[in-house]
């Protein structure tokens, strides 16, 4: 089949790949046990050797593994792993492909929940340096001979930074180390970490793709970049078959096997339905906040706009380099912050919720809310400031968008 665009790829996925029935859409199903005529064939899916079978649903069901498809293509890699919560998909990774004594280099500039679970990981024994990503030279020097993994977010939220993409993904080719992206933020729709030679790729599935606020999901998609013959931490059990598997075969067995972070098919099912409008909503999510972000950044009673394609922006030309459009994440602070909390409370189309990636405009202030465990020390170091407000914009009209604020701010 010739290529094909996004949306007319992820609208006819489910046919392509045979659907009961001569159904357009895979059903949802909801059997947790999968029975077998023979029980060699039971064994052989527990010991590999009977593929695209089902024996229970926490490792998988049909309705996840159609997603599952699907994702890897929206991701041009070789294969994806859903889980029950984007949460859930990061933790796979880390607590799956690291070890004690391993170290991670990140981004300080990383979600809320992220940064949360490397007090965690730095329990378990796992060191995490978090550097000032936007520069390649900052990661460069916190490398170590420990060092196992590089991980980064496209655009950081709240802050909207910008890794130094490109030449960071040449420094982990060159050091042989894994980056893991979280592209949760842009989606394949805007970015494909592959393109800066990332192994894995992580996306909040209850966002951009799913789109709708409607279910909880994660994935983590292999792009095939990555050897992993060449890393120490692939048990020898996973030491088989097609090397370029070994990375997702053992995440899928300590995962979803042992901690059981597993997707259901009823949120399988609506996520992969909300994926089909994702490039539509990605693009128009774009262009309403770009309008957002020009408004408030010319308004006076705002201080600073944080929006990678407004022209102001730290890493403005990084982002246009490697992204085709801004995504609806921005973020802003208001000159007195005295002001922050009762302009909020006048708006009347954005939503005020916590969350993001929504068909509706979401608004928070960061500082008292997810990121008020982290403590005045550590928002300091993320450049997040008590009046910081992040905005998720939706699908409403740019100019009643822009009303709303407005009135809120006059």
């Amino acid at each position: 089949m010739e290529k094909q665009g996004i949306t007319t790829l992820i609208v006819h996925a489910d046919r392509h790949f045979g659907v009961e029935h001569n159904a357009i859409r895979k059903p949802i199903h909801s059997s947790v046990q999968y029975g077998f005529d023979k029980v060699e064939d039971l064994i052989g899916v527990f010991q590999g050797t009977v593929k695209n079978a089902f024996n229970y649903a926490r490792t998988g069901t049909p309705t996840t593994a159609a997603l599952e498809s699907k994702l890897t293509q929206l991701e041009q890699g070789i294969g994806s792993i859903c889980f029950a919560s984007g949460m859930g998909a990061i933790a796979a990774v880390f607590l799956t492909l690291l070890r004690a004594g391993d170290h991670l280099v990140s981004s300080r500039y990383v979600f809320a929940g992220t940064n949360s679970l490397f007090g965690t990981m730095s329990d378990l024994g796992i060191d995490v340096s978090m550097v000032d990503a936007c520069s390649v030279a900052n990661v460069e020097a916190a490398l170590r001979p420990s060092t196992r993994m590089v991980f980064l977010e496209t655009i950081a939220n709240p802050g909207t930074e910008v890794p130094d993409l490109a030449a960071i993904g040449a420094l982990c080719r060159q050091r042989g180390l894994l980056l893991v992206v979280d592209n949760t933020i842009t989606s394949p729709a805007l970015f494909l970490p592959r393109s800066i030679g990332a192994g894995l790729s992580i996306n909040s599935l209850s966002k951009t793709i799913g789109g709708h606020g409607a279910a909880l999901g994660g994935v983590v998609t292999d792009t095939g970049e990555f050897s992993w013959e060449t890393y120490p931490n692939i048990s020898a059990d996973y030491r088989r078959g097609d090397t370029k598997q070994w990375g997702l075969q053992q995440m899928r067995k300590k995962a979803l096997r042992d901690m059981g972070a597993s997707m259901s098919s009823e949120a399988a099912h609506q996520i992969g339905i909300g994926a089909e409008t994702l490039a539509l909503r990605v693009h128009q999510t774009s262009s309403n906040a770009l309008a957002l972000a020009r408004y408030l950044q010319a308004h006076p009673a705002i201080k600073s706009v944080n929006y990678p394609w407004l022209e102001s922006h730290p890493q403005h030309e990084v982002a246009k380099r490697h992204f085709s459009a801004g995504s609806w994440l921005l973020s802003f602070e208001l000159r007195d912050l005295s002001s922050m909390l009762p302009a909020l409370n006048r708006l009347r189309v954005a939503t005020r919720a916590t969350g993001m990636g929504d068909t509706r405009t979401l608004v928070i202030p960061v500082a008292p809310s997810i990121y008020w465990e982290a403590g005045p020390e550590v928002r300091a170091k993320m450049n997040i400031g008590d009046g910081l407000v992040r905005m998720s914009v939706g699908l409403e009209e740019e100019q009643d968008l822009i009303d709303d604020f407005e009135q809120a701010l006059r």
